[in-house]
């Protein structure tokens, strides 16, 4: 904002006569309160994350069969996005791009990531977090966080884990390291396990047997939730998980207390931050298996722990924006709802999630989900709200979490340098409604990639199967290229490969020249 400059009085001759004076700074105000007018103002920012959440799992998208009475409130008061896309079919590389504005398919090493995994993100990265910390934001990540911890080789659970969340402009981090599923089942704040007894050492390992906690494949009988495939390590708290741990048992989370645990953790962020902007990325677990919702949520649906886990998600968002409304930031904060990526019925676990689904579309029109090509991969619910600023609606706009690195630059009035983000595009007025135009292509990651232009979306030819058999998800990929036309074809049922090849040609090319390029946000 620009301000009029106090000139000093002994020095201002215009100030020696104070009829002047004042029609002077007449003279100025107009243009000042004009600006004034016209600067926008910048909000907090509270990105909500909800994992492996499809595009019609909750109410405002299309669900009958779950009641999300919170999240349907914040679509009633915001802007609901028919067009939007997590960066890819999985966790990790989902997070990846949206937190550096970079495809994660560019980058080694951004697959799923073991909970052991260092970190992915180089420290020399800029980072949606660094945008809003040069903004002048208090930054904080609080639940899952997928993206490794510690230097190459892994980090030491014992003793300082870092680089972590702190090293990529976050001011504070509560964290999940990994997955549910897999260990270390603890939570690390800022650089350290919490509640850690140093006599009582962790070991993890993804490679070999560790100490001597049972084992699931071992230990059925040991269990209170079975795995489907996988999933048959390490018990802890009558769950066996991915990989072998030994130790940390005071350290131990409670998967039933997990969504109470991150979301009192959000809530004293909140509140401790009140009275400066504030940047709160907050990670929800659910609906990731293990589901294992707080049994104040369960028999909430008909669909077992999936549909009970969605209430529960609900409810962590109701106590978000409780909160605000409690401090008095409602009108001050942008609350953005969305998933990492599409929906997953069977991930590992024999929860009944599959015999109890019932009338429930998860993906709602669209084909696949969680690792696959086709739309339901990416394909994801994103709400965007800021009372008072942005107009309640629906918009067809093509937008990607890849994008939030350029779009919050902007609103912060920060500019990118040439290599940051590189795949972060400015669609900002989409975001606040102001137009229905989008990015102009997006390339979706799933075992291949895919490239969408305009309704149109090209799959390139990749080996590998159709289906996957563990989780029964059609993965849409071929060793043959497809072309479908989503204007009228939302299920991509009908591969126009051979009907339209002149735009067949001009997609290849165009996801070749993308790729080559090493950015897509420029031309």
């Amino acid at each position: 904002m620009f301000r009029l400059k106090a000139f000093p009085w002994e020095t201002c001759l215009i100030c020696k006569h104070p009829s002047l004076l004042l029609a002077t700074l007449a003279c100025f105000m107009p243009f000042q309160c004009l600006e004034l007018e016209a600067e926008q103002e910048t909000p907090n920012v509270i990105l909500i994350y909800a994992d492996d959440l499809g595009y019609a799992d909750v109410g405002c998208y299309g669900a009958t069969e779950v009641h999300t009475p919170h999240i349907d409130r914040l679509a009633e008061n915001g802007i609901v996005f028919t067009d939007a896309h997590a960066p890819a079919a999985t966790c990790t590389p989902s997070r990846y791009a949206m937190l550096t504005g970079e495809y994660a398919w560019r980058r080694k090493g951004t697959g799923i990531a073991r909970g052991d995994a260092p970190l992915i993100i180089d420290p020399e990265t800029i980072t949606l977090a660094d945008i809003f910390k040069e903004g002048g934001y208090h930054t904080g990540v609080i639940g899952k966080w997928h993206l490794g911890l510690g230097p190459e080789g892994g980090p030491d659970w014992n003793g300082i884990i870092k680089p972590g969340p702190l090293e990529l402009g976050f001011d504070d981090a509560f964290l999940i390291p990994a997955t549910g599923d897999r260990v270390p089942c603890v939570y690390v704040e800022n650089h350290r396990v919490v509640n850690l007894d140093p006599r009582d050492p962790i070991k993890v390992s993804f490679r070999q047997r560790i100490g001597d906690e049972p084992i699931g494949k071992e230990n059925p009988e040991l269990l209170k939730m079975h795995p489907s495939h996988g999933h048959d390590r390490t018990i802890i708290n009558g769950i066996s998980r991915i990989g072998y741990m030994s130790g940390g048992n005071k350290a131990r989370w409670k998967d039933e207390d997990m969504a109470d645990t991150i979301t009192e953790r959000a809530l004293r962020f909140m509140e401790a931050r009140r009275q400066e902007p504030f940047f709160l990325f907050f990670s929800l677990h659910d609906i990731h298996v293990p589901r294992v919702p707080h049994p104040r949520f369960v028999g909430k649906t008909t669909m077992g722990p999936r549909g009970d886990a969605i209430v529960q998600t609900d409810w962590c968002v109701g106590k978000i924006l409780e909160k605000l409304q409690e401090l008095g930031l409602s009108e001050k904060t942008m609350v953005l709802f969305t998933s990492d990526n599409g929906p997953v019925i069977d991930d590992g676990y024999r929860d009944r999630a599959v015999e109890q689904l019932g009338k429930h579309q998860p993906a709602g029109p669209f084909r696949g989900g969680k690792y696959s090509a086709f739309e339901g991969g990416t394909r994801i619910p994103w709400i965007v709200s800021w009372p008072g600023h942005i107009k309640p609606g629906k918009s067809s706009a093509l937008v990607s979490q890849v994008d939030l690195p350029a779009c919050f630059a902007d609103m912060l009035k920060k500019e990118l340098p040439d290599d940051g983000a590189p795949d972060s595009f400015n669609v900002l007025a989409a975001l606040m409604g102001q137009e229905d135009i989008g990015r102009p292509h997006l390339i979706e990651q799933s075992r291949t990639l895919s490239l969408r232009h305009g309704d149109w979306k090209w799959i390139e030819p990749s080996d590998g199967p159709s289906i996957n058999k563990n989780t029964n998800t059609e993965l849409g990929l071929n060793q043959e290229a497809q072309l479908y036309y989503l204007g009228d074809d939302l299920g991509e049922r009908r591969n126009l490969i051979k009907d339209y090849p002149e735009k067949a040609l001009w997609c290849q090319r165009k996801l070749q020249a993308i790729r080559e390029a090493g950015q897509s946000r420029r031309p």
